[in-house]
């Protein structure tokens, strides 16, 4: 499975049925999990950590040392959860002194071209689409899917099951369960299928339904919003979840509706 002319450290540890294919690079200090594949001219280089059943196409560039002007050397690393797949030219930096690692999780897909920069934190279930650009410090949470040509401002935070419209530039923080759109980038709904399809139920999805639109319907101000919110709505691990996301957001703010 691994081809005479792939090019690997001994210092590199390879899992069991891995497929190396012709002129990928393997430096020392990486390791690959069992049952993944590398397709022919992929480099990956010290420090990174890929899990089991992944596959990675020709031209993607693994663990790269950040275009961050502070690194100093430091011992990063880039991990990659189980079943993940990284498409063409996809480049993935190692993290800094900031997060010590860029990490993606499981069962992602990563499309072509997509940058991945320094010290990026994605979930599980992700979907970056082609031409995706994640500047340093960004995290991107379970089951984000983001469109192509998205862009994002340096430690942008994407809530869980959000939905991107592509050529978007991420400026604020996107809430969970809404689909952003336009420029500048506005609130336009909840992603109600999205969350049908991955097991929502109706009463999870009317209850999100009816969050934001106190908060960006019924009310102007995000501050009032919330505070209608707690007022209106029982307490539950939904409204929790989404007050608590819009709490930490204070310093860089959350997308909002047009007004």
């Amino acid at each position: 499975m691994i081809s005479k002319l792939a090019n690997i450290s001994s210092g590199a540890q390879i899992g069991e049925n891995v497929r190396v294919d012709s002129f990928s690079t393997i430096y020392e200090n990486v390791v690959i999990g069992d049952n993944s594949i590398i397709h022919p001219n992929v480099t990956i280089y010290p420090g990174a950590r890929i899990g089991k059943g992944v596959e990675i196409f020709p031209g993607a560039v693994i663990c790269a040392i950040p275009q961050d002007l502070k690194f100093d050397g430091e011992d990063t690393t880039v991990e990659i959860g189980d079943n993940t797949v990284i498409r063409e030219c996809v480049t993935i930096h190692k993290g800094t002194s900031d997060k010590w690692k860029t990490s993606i999780g499981s069962n992602c897909l990563i499309m072509t071209y997509v940058h991945i920069a320094h010290d990026c934190q994605i979930g599980n279930n992700v979907i970056l689409a082609s031409y995706v650009g994640l500047s340093g410090h960004t995290i991107i949470d379970d089951y984000a899917i983001l469109e192509g040509k998205v862009g994002t401002q340096q430690f942008a935070r994407v809530g869980k099951h959000a939905f991107v419209a592509g050529a978007s530039l991420i400026r604020k923080n996107v809430p969970p369960f809404v689909r952003v759109a336009r420029e500048p980038l506005t609130f336009v709904g909840v992603n109600s299928i999205g969350l049908r399809r991955r097991g929502y139920t109706e009463a999870q999805t009317k209850e999100v339904e009816d969050i934001y639109r106190i908060l960006f319907v019924n009310n102007k101000s995000v501050n009032k919003g919330v505070e209608a919110v707690k007022t209106e709505l029982p307490d539950s691990p939904l409204r929790k979840e989404i007050l608590d996301f819009i709490e930490s957001s204070a310093e860089r703010g959350i997308v909002k509706r047009e007004s």
